[in-house]
């Protein structure tokens, strides 16, 4: 089934959702090429104003599950862009979050990354089968950027 024959049996706030998410997804790849880190850690703030109390509230897992529907559609998006989207939209919707990247060496010894997002102690996406294996690095909340 494709997503367009997909989206139009969404309803409004789905669409929506997914199409914010779906720009968000594409701006974040694109910030994390062309971008140092630290300059797109500092845009972010402004993109993650929260919204208005007049607009509904949206979980945390339509979120997820829009970052996931969003990811398949993206060329070349991994976990950081997905993480930071997340993060992104947790912050709009008044969720609390935390970005979490950690480091690991694989079996030949090359050092690997990954990056999750956490709410409340718990994975809310980038959970892998191995993720005990990554040691998370100090998070950023705090550092001037």
């Amino acid at each position: 089934m494709t997503l367009l024959f997909k989206f139009v049996s969404f309803n409004a706030g789905d669409r929506h959702l997914l199409i914010m998410t779906l720009i968000l997804l594409a701006a974040m790849r694109l910030g994390l090429w062309l971008l140092p880190f630290r300059t797109l850690l500092k845009l972010l703030p402004k993109i993650s104003q929260p919204v208005t109390q007049t607009t509904n509230q949206v979980s945390i897992r339509k979120i997820v599950w829009a970052v996931e529907v969003a990811s398949r559609y993206t060329p070349g998006v991994k976990c950081l862009a997905r993480a930071l989207t997340t993060q992104v939209l947790m912050n709009r919707y008044n969720h609390p979050c935390q970005l979490r990247i950690g480091v690991a060496k694989d079996k030949t010894g090359i050092l690997e990354a990954h990056a999750w997002i956490e709410h409340q102690g718990k994975i809310v996406i980038g959970n892998l089968a191995d993720l005990s294996r990554f040691i998370p690095l100090p998070t950023l909340e705090g550092v001037k950027l």
